[in-house]
């Protein structure tokens, strides 16, 4: 009798465990490992050429990732994500060399959205992640704008919601970038101020629909400075709107996407109050099973100014499994006036010169 009731006993502490475990996170480790070498023309006002290993981005940015759920029942979860950038050239972080740089938010997700607190992808980097076909490669829009592969808010209420074929989110950071560790992801801008409301907040916000034939997004997003912040944003009344509409659609197997990003950036001191209009237009064919060809041609204006420039990539990628890949880029970018817009992702140009670039590497995730 005794050994029945011992038996009994541990059937139940062994249970109420297994309950215990299937109640805890499950964590997901996940990541990207991206490198290769990259040749390009005009690097300085000498007219040097330069090879190199790019360390922000190859056809994708680096990363070393951490996701967990935890079923709370009733059809709420709640999640977090750890997510920190690598640059392979060194071995060093990315995003102005933070632990979590990418992300580093908690949240609750249930049949009325996810909502999230911490730093997180705002809607500007969302919005165009469908229609984008180069999306953060070395040579692409992201050498035009370096906010856009960097869209990230610090300190942010994020919300994103699914409905149907709808979507719909926004980000309000009370200081939307604690970093002053240099680098484009860094621009010194805290915010959290006592007495001033404005300083360094940010508000995106997005709309989306999608079908298995096309779609379409819009986002905007404005931000406002404070004393010490990068990109001319010196004071709380300093702000930079960008305004956003993309779409896409697929004839057959190709997916062409297209899109439009105006920008007004008005800065109290100095005075400067800069528009500027990006536009883009790309395709994505698979040649074969494991071979696939992306094109993009995008034109940046900045109005009142011959200091225009216009970027044509094209990138070849073949698969050599599901999860490793080799590619190659073949990119030009022109000039105008005194512009002086890298082809590369952080790299470096001659004012008022074109530069040529060939890029080669692997991709790796896991």
């Amino acid at each position: 009798m005794k050994k029945v009731v011992l038996a009994a006993t541990l059937a139940l502490i062994g249970g109420a465990t297994a309950s215990s475990a299937v109640a805890q996170s499950q964590v997901t480790i996940y990541g990207v490992v991206d490198s290769g070498l990259v040749y390009t023309t005009n690097t300085n006002a000498a007219g040097d050429s330069m090879v190199k290993m790019p360390g922000l981005t190859g056809s994708a940015p680096s990363r070393l990732g951490f996701r967990g759920t935890e079923d709370l029942g009733n059809g709420l979860q709640a999640i977090f994500v750890l997510e920190g950038g690598l640059n392979l050239d060194t071995g060093t972080m990315g995003q102005g060399n933070r632990l979590f740089g990418r992300q580093a938010n908690v949240g609750l997700k249930g049949e009325f959205g996810t909502l999230t607190l911490g730093r997180q992808i705002n809607m500007t980097f969302l919005s165009a992640l469908k229609s984008d076909v180069m999306g953060p490669n070395l040579f692409s829009m992201s050498s035009i704008d370096l906010y856009i592969p960097n869209a990230r808010s610090d300190n942010a209420i994020g919300y994103l919601g699914n409905f149907s074929a709808f979507t719909v989110g926004a980000t309000y950071s009370l200081g939307r970038d604690a970093s002053a560790a240099g680098g484009p992801s860094a621009t010194n801008c805290a915010g959290e101020v006592a007495g001033n409301s404005k300083a360094c907040r940010q508000v995106t916000a997005l709309l989306g629909y999608d079908n298995k034939a096309w779609g379409v997004t819009t986002s905007y997003d404005i931000m406002y400075g404070n004393t010490g912040a990068a990109g001319g944003l010196t004071t709380s009344e300093s702000r930079d709107r960008r305004t956003t509409l993309n779409g896409y659609a697929m004839v057959g197997a190709t997916k062409i996407g297209a899109g439009a990003m105006a920008r007004r950036k008005v800065a109290a001191t100095p005075v400067n109050d800069l528009k500027t209009d990006l536009y883009y237009i790309g395709a994505s064919h698979p040649l074969t099973p494991a071979l696939q060809l992306d094109g993009q041609v995008a034109r940046h204006d900045v109005d009142g100014s011959a200091n225009d420039s216009t970027l044509s990539v094209l990138r070849l990628t073949y698969s050599l499994s599901k999860r490793t890949a080799v590619y190659s880029s073949l990119g030009h970018m022109k000039n105008g006036g005194s512009a002086a817009i890298a082809l590369d992702v952080g790299g470096t140009v001659g004012a008022g010169m074109n530069q040529s670039g060939l890029s080669a590497g692997l991709r790796h995730s896991f």
